[in-house]
């Protein structure tokens, strides 16, 4: 049984399916992760273009919703909004490609997420039309991201403590005795992220060799919360392009 449904959605990956069709990994706002079967994508006049699927699209969707699960079908999308200046901007499009990594990697669930959607929906669209410097976009993505995830730091005097605990996600003075853990300045520089949002990225000042340190850490963190978190791929061209 289907009935048709409205919702946002995050294009997260795209499979080749037989000869001209996709199968679409998408989050959705009201039914969070959803795979989509699009019948005769690859053929020269296919009622939605494949460019309607590029990883990280914003969609508008009316589909055909099986409360059963399964792949579902769409009857209506369209790429609203549009990117306006990623796509052609090399960094903002590395930066897209880490985050569409990041993203599939840490969802799981076909359920209703709306904060966790809006966080990620806002965050896409915030880089696009931001028009500053978005070298510390990602770092500041990771640690906020965590806070949807389950594992955000504790913030109590982050900043006057010389360790942070990765395993424990805690900041503290003595240091574990694990090997998972940051130091000064890093440990510092994750609280200050913790600081800031979006909007004031940019006063975290740090230096391009720093901040390739930072993310491995972060991407550390990650792996010790994230179950299957695996290897990353593209923080190495995201590193190259931000000169680290």
């Amino acid at each position: 049984m289907s009935s048709l449904q409205k919702t946002k959605g995050i294009v997260l990956k795209t499979t080749n399916y037989a000869e001209s069709s996709v199968v679409v990994l998408v989050f959705t706002e009201q039914f969070g992760l959803q795979s989509f079967i699009v019948n005769g994508v690859r053929k020269p006049k296919a009622k939605f273009p494949p460019s309607l699927f590029q990883h990280l699209n914003l969609l508008e969707m009316v589909i055909y919703h099986k409360t059963s699960g399964g792949l579902q079908r769409i009857q209506e999308v369209r790429n609203i909004p549009a990117y306006i200046s990623s796509p052609f901007d090399v960094i903002k499009s590395s930066v897209l490609m880490f985050l569409n990594e990041v993203v599939y990697k840490c969802l799981k669930q076909e359920t209703q997420e709306p904060h966790l959607f809006s966080f990620v929906y806002n965050a896409i669209q915030f880089l696009d039309l931001h028009r500053g410097n978005v070298a510390n976009f990602h770092l500041v993505f990771l640690v906020h991201f965590a806070r949807f995830l389950g594992f955000y730091p504790v913030v109590n005097n982050a900043t006057d403590n010389e360790y942070f605990d990765l395993k424990e996600a805690v900041f503290t003075n003595v240091r574990p005795t694990h090997s998972q853990v940051v130091v000064q300045p890093y440990s510092g520089y994750i609280a200050r992220l913790l600081q800031l949002n979006f909007e004031h990225m940019e006063e975290l000042r740090i230096n391009s060799s720093d901040r390739k340190v930072l993310l491995h850490a972060l991407i550390d963190f990650y792996e010790l919360h994230v179950d299957n978190f695996g290897k990353l791929k593209s923080f190495e061209v995201l590193e190259e392009v931000l000169g680290s």
